[in-house]
């Protein structure tokens, strides 16, 4: 079992603040090998009929709890769910409550309740840049082409046949069980699509006719790739300038792996290394739950990878570059004369201790997304 100190910290914050807490994330990305590790801890598979009856009567269950906390893993499998969190929060405030699932809280009928203001939310992603010396992991071209699922970054099990039979388990488990859809071949037709358009702009005009279906069907599917983690939509910053971007988000595939398979990349070049490595940084940002992530482009093609808002006036822009002597300001430059205040920050897989620099008249700090993770917060 591989420690996972970051994520550790992330559950511990949350129950400072409140007694339940909703760990979510994609299929196979690690909740239950995580919940399985925390110290003192009464563990409750909600998969298994005996656990479903022992819970049948919430209040005897949590008198007879002797741990400081308790996991219902996979919560959503129960009868009423919504019933067994609240009276644990509201009755017996004594004990931290983890509740996990492949999908935002309110995504089944089956939850009455959004548990509001009784709960705090942690996604957990993929394994993360900080985490690979933990996982062993010293090639990050390995990290980008194999994903950051535990069971393929580890080796145990091959990308071509780990991610058809995960694709398989997520629309059953995942999709559905919660929203009843039918039409799983498209439905998985326009997920693989969306994975090979990962890091554009979103055409849903395009997805919609090489997916064969309707505009309005494929709104509806995003909210449901959405709410199970599996996509990620970037959406345009602009505060007035005309010449902005201000509709189109950009579409992010949720793992690097699942992208390379439905690319079918058995191997990575230099340009994919790039785009692969915006996904990652994204990952660190995303992890630290930041609420505000966007892009920014005008419509003479300037962009910047990521701004984040910090208080009314400074933005934060983020460039992202697999190689730090590849930056090119033009982006970043545009940008700044129209948001003057933030720090301009560039994301590369550095080794060594962060540094800043003048790059044509602007300062730049470069950093590896382990430093960003420190500083953005």
């Amino acid at each position: 079992m591989v420690p996972r100190p970051f994520w550790m910290a992330r559950l511990d914050a949350a129950w400072a603040k409140t007694s339940i807490v909703w760990l979510t994330g994609p299929r196979r990305v690690g909740k239950t090998v995580l919940a399985r590790s925390l110290p003192d801890v009464e563990f409750l598979n909600c998969d298994l009929p005996s656990v479903a009856q022992r819970l049948a009567d919430p209040e005897s269950f949590y008198r007879a709890v002797r741990q400081p906390a308790v996991v219902f893993d996979e919560v959503h499998q129960l009868a009423d769910p919504s019933r067994l969190l609240k009276i644990g929060a509201d009755a017996f405030r004594e004990i931290k409550i983890l509740a996990t699932g492949s999908s935002t809280l309110a995504a089944t009928q089956k939850f009455r309740d959004s548990l509001t203001g009784r709960k705090r939310v942690v996604e957990l992603m993929p394994v993360l840049f900080q985490e690979l010396p933990a996982f062993g992991i010293a090639d990050l071209r390995e990290r980008l082409r194999l994903g950051g699922l535990p069971p393929v970054l580890l080796g145990a099990q091959e990308p071509a046949e780990f991610f058809p039979e995960w694709l398989d388990s997520y629309f059953a488990r995942d999709v559905q069980e919660l929203f009843r859809l039918e039409k799983r071949a498209a439905f998985l037709r326009v997920l693989q699509l969306l994975m090979r358009q990962s890091g554009g702009l979103l055409d849903v005009t395009k997805v919609a006719r090489d997916g064969e279906v309707s505009r309005p069907t494929i709104t509806n599917w995003l909210e449901v790739y959405e709410v199970t983690h599996t996509i990620h939509l970037v959406r345009p910053f602009a505060a007035g300038g005309r010449r902005e971007i201000v509709a189109q988000p950009k579409v992010f595939g949720f793992d690097t792996g699942l992208i390379c398979h439905a690319r079918g990349w058995d191997r990575l070049r230099h340009d994919d290394c790039g785009v692969l490595w915006e996904h990652l940084v994204l990952e660190t940002l995303a992890a630290l739950d930041i609420t505000r992530i966007h892009f920014w482009r005008d419509k003479q093609q300037r962009e910047v990878d990521f701004v984040v808002p910090r208080g009314r006036d400074t933005v934060d822009a983020i460039e992202c570059k697999w190689r730090a002597d590849a930056l090119d300001t033009k982006g970043l430059r545009a940008f700044r004369a129209n948001y003057a205040r933030g720090r301009n920050l560039v994301v590369t897989p550095l080794e060594g201790a962060p540094y800043d620099r003048k790059v044509d008249g602007l300062q730049v700090s470069f950093m590896s997304p382990s430093d960003l993770a420190r500083q953005i917060k």
